[in-house]
């Protein structure tokens, strides 16, 4: 199977290296780096680094990156995309193990969950607001798709190219709650969900959204759980919800 990495960057320039150095060699094929118009020489870099650079001419968001990214990706030929975060935050030595579960056929989307235990996550440095937010939205979440997910908010996922075939993301948000909408697309098509333990790193360098993005994002994600009930409950069939062309 044909294993492609993603990096959806913005403003990476400071950690993208390190991040890039730490991926395990031999376990993937190519790395696919979409720069969202960075203004600290994060494309220049990637292309230095000998990645498969592109450019936006404008910037998109976080989702939009993302839409790129998968585009890439499959007409590139993937079989299991990997999205991870380029600001060195993720453990990379996890993937092939999440590689491995799609390529075995366990799962079709597996997420690295940050929240082994709440001792860990703190000690890492995750904010206590945000690891709160985290865990309550985390349980709404489960509850209202049927998951048992560690955690829904992780930036380090893979994706089996079915997975990007069959979920509508094109029709997604450009900003940070593209993943918790994808998620719930995936849940609403029976495809299955699965996570392993990711410690990540929490320090200056690495991106972060504030209290304020924080808390636009949390109504964003409770937005896209009652837009997947109202689907799944037949009272509605939205857009993001049906068959891509």
């Amino acid at each position: 199977m044909k294993k492609v990495i993603v990096l959806p960057a913005y403003n990476a320039a400071r950690t993208l290296e390190a991040t890039v150095a730490s991926l395990p060699k031999g376990t993937f094929d190519e790395i696919i780096l979409v720069d969202d118009l960075s203004s600290d020489g994060t494309y220049e870099l990637a292309v230095k680094l000998g990645l498969r650079a592109v450019r936006h001419t404008h910037n998109r968001g976080y989702g939009g990156n993302q839409k790129t990214c998968y585009a890439l990706a499959l007409e590139s030929g993937a079989d299991i995309v990997v999205m991870l975060h380029p600001d060195y935050q993720y453990e990379p030595r996890l993937i092939p193990f999440m590689t491995g579960i799609i390529e075995t056929g366990v799962c079709d989307v597996v997420l690295g969950n940050r929240i082994r235990s709440r001792a860990e996550a703190l000690a890492g440095g995750m904010p206590v607001y945000k690891y709160a937010a985290n865990r309550l939205l985390t349980v709404v979440q489960n509850l209202a798709a049927g998951q048992n997910l560690g955690e829904w908010h992780s930036g380090l996922r893979a994706y089996s190219r079915e997975a990007l075939l069959k979920v509508n993301w094109q029709a997604n948000s450009e900003d940070f709650v593209f993943d918790a909408q994808f998620l719930f697309e995936a849940a609403f098509l029976g495809l299955r969900l699965g996570d392993i333990p990711a410690p990540a790193r929490y320090f200056p360098e690495a991106s972060s959204i504030n209290l304020g993005r924080s808390l636009v994002y949390g109504l964003a994600t409770l937005w896209a759980m009652a837009e997947f009930l109202v689907n799944r409950t037949g009272l509605a069939s939205t857009r993001r919800y049906r068959s891509p062309i």
